[in-house]
């Protein structure tokens, strides 16, 4: 990778690194004089499954804001054949901070394409021309029923500033598609859907299709 360009990316880590985590007490509201844990962003529902054959077992769905915590992940490719990442705080991760693809959750009933162009324009202020599903998995299937997509985002072009929600801290990082790659052989990249994604399109550069 270009040496200015690992430089800018190494800033934006250490910028957005974590320096300290302290566990708040759980918060509870009260219904009667029975305390309840308040739901956060993040909960877990119980089951007990009964299957054809007559076992019922127990099991637990993890629900991201009342939904199945479906996603879109998108490789953004600009006008100029550049690819665009996003570094942002993970602050259970090793590094605490992760590069990653522009990602975001499905609303209820909304195509995949449609929720990652709209992800992508909040993360970047960067719009597409053209959107192209590359692949669909389950990411978690033992304890959640999110089911993701894989996409590219073609022609993009900066025409709007970012559009964040409150505690979200994003810092888009422009390089070339071969440098992604090499970020991922490298270990700067190292959740496995945006590995996937990029995998996924290296078809597809190379077929220049895209």
């Amino acid at each position: 990778m270009r040496k200015e360009k690992l430089e800018e990316l190494r800033d934006y880590i250490k910028e957005l690194q974590t320096i300290k985590l302290e566990k708040q007490k759980e918060k509870f509201i009260y219904q009667g004089t029975e305390p309840i844990q308040r739901k956060g962003f993040i909960n877990v529902e119980s089951y007990n499954c009964q299957l054809q054959n007559g076992r019922i077992i127990p099991r637990e769905k993890i629900v991201k804001r009342g939904k199945d915590g479906s996603a879109a992940i998108i490789l953004p490719i600009t006008k100029e054949g550049n690819t665009l990442l996003v570094v942002q705080p993970r602050v259970f991760t090793k590094e605490t901070v992760c590069v990653e693809l522009p990602a975001g959750y499905l609303e209820t009933g909304e195509d995949p394409l449609t929720a990652g162009k709209r992800e992508l324009e909040e993360e970047t202020g960067y719009v597409p021309e053209e959107m192209q599903l590359l692949a669909s998995f389950y990411q978690d299937q033992g304890c959640s029923a999110a089911y993701n997509y894989s996409m590219v985002a073609l022609e993009c072009e900066k025409t709007k500033e970012q559009n964040l929600d409150k505690d979200e801290i994003i810092r888009y990082f422009e390089c070339s598609f071969e440098e992604a790659i090499e970020l991922v052989n490298n270990g700067y990249i190292t959740d496995l859907q945006s590995q996937f994604t990029i995998e996924k399109a290296k078809g597809l550069v190379k077929t220049e299709k895209i």
